[in-house]
C-alpha cells in the first residue's frame, strides 16, 4: 500500500509543488501560494490516492480528506516559517517538506480518512 502511495504520490507531488512554485513566481505570498496549492491539488489527490492506492470510490470520504490536508497545509506553512527564519528561500523549503509531509499525509489518510479499508 505504501509503494502504491508513493507512486500515486510522486505525480501529486509534481502537480501540487508545480502549482506552488508558479504562484509564488507570480509574486503570492508563500502562505497564499501554499494554499491554492493545496486546495487545487486535493480534489486530484482523493481521487488518485483514493482510488489507487487504497481502492476506494467513496466519495462522502471527501470531507475527512480535507480536514487531513488542512492539517498538511498547517505544517507546510510551519514548516516554510521555519525556513524563513533561518533565512531558506522558499522553494527549497517547499522541496525539504516534500518527504515529511508525504509520511503525514499518508499516516493521515491511511488511519482516519481510509482507516476501514485493509
Amino acid at each position: 500500500m505504501f509503494v502504491r502511495f508513493l507512486i500515486v504520490g510522486i505525480g501529486n507531488t509534481f502537480i501540487g509543488y508545480g502549482l506552488f512554485s508558479v504562484f509564488l513566481y507570480l509574486s503570492l505570498h508563500y502562505t497564499l501560494a501554499a494554499l491554492l496549492a493545496t486546495i487545487l491539488g486535493v480534489l486530484f489527490n482523493f481521487f488518485t490516492t483514493g482510488r489507487y492506492v487504497f481502492f476506494n470510490r467513496d466519495n462522502r470520504l471527501i470531507f475527512r480528506f480535507i480536514s487531513v490536508y488542512i492539517v498538511v497545509y498547517l505544517f507546510n506553512i510551519t514548516g516554510l516559517k521555519l525556513g524563513e527564519v533561518f533565512d531558506i528561500n522558499f522553494y527549497f523549503s517547499g522541496m525539504l517538506l516534500i518527504i515529511p509531509l508525504a509520511l503525514l499525509s499518508f499516516f493521515l489518510n491511511k488511519h482516519f480518512v481510509f482507516k476501514d479499508i485493509r
